[in-house]
C-alpha cells in the first residue's frame, strides 16, 4: 500500500530539514512525491521552486545557508560553493548579494544560471565519500579531492585555501575584500599552505605597510609579540613600534587605558612608540613617513 501524503511531506521536510529548507525533485521523487504531487504541493504554496528541480519547503524566506545550498543542488551533484559565496560560508566575508558562485568539474555547459555564476574548474574532479549526515535516497554521490573540497554545515564547498587560490585567481572581488579573506582565515587559525601573505589583520594594517614600502622604509615585522603585548608594526634593532589606531578599534575607556598601559610598559623597556590614524593616514601621509624615518634615524646613531 502506497504511504500517506503526511508521511511522504514528512520524509521529504526530513531531507530539507538537513539541507537548509530546500530539496531537490529527485529527493522528492525517491520519497515518494511524483510531478503531479509536486505540482499541486507548487500550487498551495508547501513548495517553492528557488532554481529548476530545486524547491524551498513551506515558505521562500532562505537564509542565506539556504541560498548557498539551493545553488549547490541545482547545479548537480558533483557541484561545490566557491570564490566570495564559500568565502561567506567560511566566515572569511560577510556575505555577498547577487549570484552565488558555484564550480562544477567540467569544462562544457552553461557558465550562468538564473542566481547562479557557475564556474569550470576539472581539477575538482573525483571521490572522496561524502558524510553520513547527508540524505540516503535522492542525495549527493561521491565529492572532490579532499585536498579542495570539503563539508561546511553539511554544504559541499571549495576548502579555505582552494577558496583563497580561487579568489587569488579571479576578478571578482576587489583586492582589499581578498586580502581581508586572507587575514580572516589566518586569525581562524586554517594553514594557509603556499599563500604568500603580508601578516597584516586590517586594511588599515595594510595600508600602512603599502606605505613603507613605496617610501623604502626597511620592513617592519608585522603584529609580532613584545612580551604579553602584541603590536602593529616592530623595527626590533631600532626598537621601534608603531600602531594603526582607528576611532572603532581605540574607542572607550578600556581600550584607551590598555593603549596606554601597552605604551607605557614598552617605553619602560626602551622603545619608541608613534601612533598614527587612519585619518592621519588619509590626510597627511608625509608626515607619518618623515616621523617613522626620524626615529630610524635616531636609533642608529
Amino acid at each position: 500500500m502506497d504511504a500517506k501524503p503526511d508521511t511522504l511531506d514528512w520524509a521529504a521536510s526530513k531531507i530539507a530539514a538537513r539541507q537548509h529548507g530546500v530539496v531537490t525533485r529527485g529527493q522528492l521523487e525517491a520519497c515518494g512525491l511524483w510531478s503531479k504531487a509536486i505540482t499541486i504541493r507548487a500550487r498551495k504554496g508547501q513548495l517553492n521552486r528557488i532554481h529548476r528541480g530545486v524547491y524551498a519547503v513551506g515558505h521562500r524566506a532562505l537564509s542565506w545557508h539556504g541560498r548557498w545550498m539551493a545553488a549547490v543542488l541545482a547545479c548537480g551533484e558533483v557541484a561545490v560553493l566557491s570564490h566570495g559565496s564559500a568565502a561567506s560560508l567560511w566566515g572569511l566575508l560577510k556575505p555577498i548579494e547577487g549570484p552565488v558562485h558555484v564550480s562544477v568539474p567540467s569544462t562544457s555547459g552553461r557558465s550562468t544560471r538564473r542566481g547562479i555564476h557557475i564556474h569550470r574548474a576539472p581539477s575538482l574532479a573525483g571521490p572522496p565519500p561524502s558524510p553520513s549526515s547527508l540524505p540516503i535516497r535522492g542525495g549527493r554521490r561521491g565529492r572532490s579531492p579532499a585536498t579542495l573540497t570539503t563539508y561546511r554545515d553539511n554544504i559541499p564547498v571549495t576548502t579555505v585555501v582552494r577558496t583563497i587560490e580561487d579568489l587569488r585567481t579571479s576578478s571578482l572581488l576587489p583586492p582589499h575584500l581578498i586580502r581581508r579573506a586572507i587575514r580572516q582565515a589566518e586569525l581562524k587559525g586554517y594553514r594557509l599552505e603556499g599563500i604568500e601573505t603580508d601578516g597584516t589583520r586590517s586594511d588599515l594594517e595594510a595600508a600602512f605597510l603599502a606605505l613603507f614600502a613605496a617610501h623604502r622604509i626597511p620592513p617592519p615585522e608585522v603584529n609580532p609579540k613584545l612580551g604579553r603585548w602584541e603590536v602593529d608594526f616592530l623595527w626590533r634593532k631600532e626598537k621601534l613600534v608603531v600602531e594603526a589606531d582607528t576611532w572603532t578599534y581605540h574607542r572607550g575607556s578600556v581600550a584607551f587605558e590598555t593603549d596606554h598601559q601597552r605604551d607605557l610598559d614598552l617605553r619602560q623597556q626602551g622603545y619608541a612608540v608613534l601612533r598614527f590614524t587612519d585619518l592621519q593616514l588619509e590626510s597627511g601621509p608625509e608626515r607619518i613617513v618623515a616621523e617613522v624615518r626620524k626615529e630610524l634615524a635616531a636609533a642608529r646613531r
